[in-house]
């Protein structure tokens, strides 16, 4: 199967992969569940509607 998509240049998943968990580890570490569980809604809900 083929793709039309290429990949972008310099793009290390791995790399960006830690950067977005690391600055979410950071994000709610003070938190309770509560908060921790509507942070991650208010995030799952910014992402889906752009």
């Amino acid at each position: 199967m083929k793709t039309n998509e290429k990949a972008i240049k310099g793009f290390k998943a791995v790399n960006f992969m830690r950067e977005v968990r690391d600055k979410i580890s950071m994000d709610i570490k003070d938190m309770n569940f509560e908060e921790i569980k509507k942070y991650m809604e208010e995030r799952r809900k910014k992402h889906i509607s752009k």
